[in-house]
């Protein structure tokens, strides 16, 4: 349904326009002056607005300046009492899609209203073409089988509103592939909505996911729509989902469940229509049998996997990946077979984005169309292993088993657990007084036990 906004000073002609346009099953939101219609703009999408030219606080000429360079893709439709012909060029010259006197004819309002939202479609979609242009199937890179049955899922996938979870290491493509779903679906006309879990404080996560009222917080200085507004009608990802507190985890279940969320601060229930793709780098069962992640949403987003395999493990990717990344610096090289040799042994814990960094270096640092061996390692920034000094070894000894060889994320929770258990077994198991030895809220240390499966024995 389009979204048309009105901003006019007299509230005869925004009764009047809102009737008619509410007729013709528009959404219609009014506002008396331009500030508060800009306002407005900051937390609904609209697709057209009625903007008069005499206005207190802001002239229509000033808001419509400035709305086109903040909104480009709104269609402004100036209405004026005291029109003239050098005002009128001037409006059309700043964007305006055209330019209406009062009294207003009702029939020429909705002539004007239906051509300019289908000027706003034909734009969109024309934007989206350019996008999908750029964004074809080949921007899923291999001929591995991996590769192979990645493209045979998303080709299989996009047609529908299942739910999508992707796993992989960091950097091996996960984004790449939630794209790829989204522009063969239906709804690539619509918002695809990114979010990384991992990168918002945990205190703030429901706000982003979800949206605020004004003053629903301390720094909620105005109403702000979540990502689940934004991607109404679109796609939805939730990239490091595992990093997510529980009781975001929760909340999102119960959206996926009814489609409906609330801002919070606010008592307005909004419905959403929105597909959701998440991705993690961890093992999300593993996480659920640990306490950290919900089984219910691990079902809920698990409709239809997708492994993002790491590059090591599809190395004859490699030479055609970096062939297309050094492509999109209009640059071109040959290896030499020591330079062959050395580009697939690496171990690319950087997976594909290392690649494309090292892509990146090549068409700046390097001179000429050939690069050898030592060419390669320099650009890679090999170094030599050197052996363990023996403070390096006593200090490996002293870590458990297999430690270095694990992800952050199990290193760190593998401390952790050691830690706290080290800490209780020094305090008599007393919770109070461990809490303040380590610095923590007794509350806080309760959940980590319960995290990591630590039964408390008092020392007799």
């Amino acid at each position: 349904m389009p979204t048309i906004l009105i901003i006019d000073d007299e509230p005869g002609i925004r009764s009047t326009l809102c009737s008619i346009l509410e007729d013709e099953k528009y959404k219609v939101f009014t506002s008396e002056d331009a500030v508060a219609g800009i306002e407005t703009l900051k937390t609904e999408v609209i697709d057209l607005i009625f903007l008069d030219v005499l206005l207190p606080k802001l002239g229509g000429i000033e808001a419509l300046e400035k709305i086109r360079k903040e909104w480009p893709m709104i269609e402004i439709v100036m209405i004026s009492g005291h029109a003239n012909i050098d005002m009128a060029v001037r409006a059309v010259k700043l964007g305006a899609f055209d330019f209406l006197e009062k009294p207003l004819s009702l029939d020429k309002v909705l002539t004007v209203c239906r051509n300019a939202l289908a000027l706003r479609k034909l734009r969109v979609e024309n934007k989206n073409l350019k996008k999908m242009s750029r964004f074809t199937r080949e921007d899923i890179i291999g001929t591995s089988a991996q590769i192979k049955n990645i493209r045979e899922i998303v080709k299989q996938s996009a047609g529908s509103d299942a739910r999508i979870l992707i796993t992989g290491e960091n950097g091996s493509g996960k984004e790449v592939i939630a794209r790829a779903i989204h522009m063969f679906s239906a709804r690539a006309d619509n918002p695809f909505i990114e979010i990384n879990c991992a990168a918002i404080p945990e205190n703030l996560i429901e706000s982003e996911l979800f949206g605020h009222e004004k003053g629903a917080f301390t720094d909620a200085i105005s109403t702000r729509k979540g990502r689940f507004e934004l991607a109404h009608g679109g796609t939805l990802f939730l990239d490091e989902i595992g990093d997510m507190s529980l009781s975001a985890q929760a909340k999102v279940l119960r959206v996926i469940q009814e489609q409906k969320i609330e801002r919070l601060g606010g008592e307005k229930t909004i419905e959403t229509d929105v597909r959701i793709i998440a991705a993690t780098n961890q093992d999300l069962e593993k996480a659920c049998e640990q306490g950290r992640f919900r089984q219910d949403l691990f079902f809920r987003l698990n409709v239809i996997p997708i492994h993002s395999p790491p590059l090591r493990e599809r190395t004859e990717d490699i030479l055609l990946l970096l062939c297309h990344f050094l492509k999109l610096h209009e640059k071109e090289i040959t290896l030499e077979p020591q330079a062959m040799d050395i580009l697939v042994s690496h171990d690319w814990p950087g997976n594909v984005r290392e690649l494309k960094n090292l892509a990146e270096r090549i068409s700046v640092m390097h001179q000429g169309d050939v690069i050898n061996g030592a060419d390669l390692e320099k650009l890679l920034n090999k170094k030599e292993k050197l052996p363990l000094n023996n403070e390096q070894s006593d200090l490996k000894s002293k870590l458990p088993e297999n430690i270095l060889e694990r992800n952050f994320n199990e290193a760190r929770d593998n401390f952790e657990k050691h830690y706290l258990e080290f800490q209780l077994f020094k305090n008599n198991g007393i919770i109070s007084r461990t809490a303040e030895a380590i610095g923590i809220y007794p509350s806080n240390l309760h959940a980590k036990l319960k995290k990591y499966s630590i039964t408390v024995h008092n020392k007799t």
